[in-house]
C-alpha cells in the first residue's frame, strides 16, 4: 500500500477518535469497545483510574496478562490510557508503561492525569510516558531493539494500513521470550476492495480487519510459527447502516498471545514434555490459563507438546513451572485433538494443541 494511503488513513481515524466520537457510547457496533467480562482484580484497579479516561476509551477486549510486576510494557494504539494505568498498577514502581498513540485528542486526556493517576495508585512518582507516534514505526518513538517485556494493545491493530510492518516492529523491539498480548477484530473472510476505505466502517474497526488466515500467514512468513487464541467474542453490529454495507462477513473479537521464542514450530511436536504450574502467579493461586485450551491446575503435571513447554519455560512464566524432559528425543506429532476454533471452519491458529 502507498505511503499516501497510509498517511490518508492516519488523517482518518485521527478525525473520527479525535472529533467524530466523544466518548465511546457513541460508537455504532460493539467492535471497539470491550464486550467481555473484566476479572474482579482488573475491575479493583480500573475503579481507580478517572472516569474521563474510561469514557473516552475505546477496545475490543481485556488484552493485559498476568505477571507484569517490574516489567517494561508497551501499549499500541493507548487511546485515553485505560490500559497503561492498569498495566501501571500491575508493573509497580519498579515496572514502566509506555503508550504510544497518533491522536492528539486522545493523548491529552491520558497526559492529563498521569501525576494523579501515581498518586492514587500510591507511587511516589509516575511510572507510565505517553509518546505521540504511528505503531508502524516505533523506531521514531525511540523504542529500541528488545527492550520491551510485554507489548499489549487493544483493537487498534486493525486500523494500521501496514500491518506486516506492526508485526515486524513488535518482534523488534520484544525481548527475547517477550510477550505480544492483544485483542482485535477479525473476519471469517477478506474484506472487499469497495469497502475498505468507507470512513464510519474503518472507525468502527471493521473494514480494515484481518482475515484470520491472512493474519496466520502474515506472522509465519516474519518467523512467528505458532500464537494461541485466549479468547473469543462475536462482534454485533446495532446500526441498519452498517449493517446494511457489511452484514454478509462475520466479525469476532479474539485476544491472541505469541511469544518472541525462535524455537516455536510451525506444528505441535511431541517430544514427552510435562509442565506442572506451581500456583505462584499473582491473581491466580489455583489454575493459569495459557490459552482456551491449556488449563493449568496448581500442582497437576500435564503432557505439552514443544512449543507449550518452550512458551511457558522460555518466558516470563518459566519460575512459575515445573519442566520436565527437554527435546531431545522426538515421538512424533503432538496429539491435538482439542482444536482451536475459529470464525474460519476448519480454521486453526499456528499450533492446534
Amino acid at each position: 500500500m502507498s505511503s499516501n494511503n497510509t498517511d490518508n488513513i492516519h488523517v482518518e481515524v485521527q478525525e473520527y477518535y479525535g472529533k467524530t466520537l466523544s466518548k465511546s457510547s457513541d460508537l455504532k457496533t460493539n467492535a471497539c469497545c470491550c464486550s467481555t467480562s473484566f476479572p474482579d482484580w482488573q475491575k479493583k484497579i480500573i475503579s481507580q483510574i478517572e472516569d474521563e479516561v474510561i469514557e473516552k476509551f475505546y477496545g475490543c477486549g481485556s488484552p493485559i496478562p498476568l505477571e507484569l510486576e517490574g516489567k517494561t510494557v508497551l501499549d499500541l494504539g493507548c487511546g485515553s490510557g485505560r490500559d497503561v494505568y492498569i498495566a501501571s498498577k500491575l508493573v509497580g514502581e519498579n515496572g514502566f508503561v509506555i503508550g504510544v498513540d497518533m491522536t492528539d485528542e486522545q493523548l491529552e486526556v491520558a497526559n492529563k492525569y498521569v501525576n494523579k493517576q501515581a498518586e492514587i495508585f500510591g507511587f511516589k512518582k509516575p511510572n507510565v510516558e505517553f509518546k505521540k507516534g504511528f505503531i508502524e514505526d516505533l523506531k521514531s518513538c525511540g523504542i529500541e531493539d528488545n527492550s520491551i517485556d510485554v507489548i499489549i494493545s487493544n483493537c487498534v491493530i486493525n486500523l494500521a494500513d501496514d500491518k506486516e510492518a506492526v508485526f515486524k516492529e513488535i518482534f523488534r523491539v520484544l525481548k527475547p521470550g517477550g510477550e505480544l498480548y492483544f485483542s482485535d477484530v477479525f473476519t471469517d473472510r477478506r474484506i472487499p476492495a469497495n469497502l475498505k476505505n468507507d470512513p464510519v466502517l474503518y472507525g468502527e474497526c471493521l473494514s480494515n480487519a484481518m482475515y484470520v488466515e491472512d493474519f496466520r500467514r502474515m506472522l509465519r512468513k516474519i518467523g512467528i510459527l505458532d500464537y494461541r487464541i485466549v479468547e473469543e467474542s462475536t462482534i454485533t453490529i446495532d446500526s441498519k447502516e452498517v449493517e446494511d454495507k457489511i452484514g454478509f462477513i462475520n466479525f469476532v473479537s479474539l485476544t491472541v498471545r505469541a511469544f518472541n521464542i525462535n524455537t516455536l514450530e510451525d506444528i505441535c511436536e511431541d517430544y514427552g514434555q510435562i509442565a506442572t504450574y506451581k500456583g505462584t502467579v499473582k491473581y491466580s493461586p489455583h489454575k493459569f490459563e495459557l490459552d482456551d485450551h491449556h488449563l493449568f491446575e496448581t500442582g497437576k503435571p500435564m503432557l505439552v507438546c514443544g512449543n507449550t513447554a518452550d512458551m511457558l519455560g522460555k518466558s516470563r512464566f518459566g519460575k512459575h513451572f515445573n519442566i520436565v524432559g527437554d527435546k531431545s528425543t522426538h515421538f512424533g506429532a503432538f496429539p491435538c485433538d482439542t482444536p482451536i476454533k475459529s470464525s474460519s471452519e476448519g480454521s486453526t491458529n499456528g499450533c492446534n494443541c
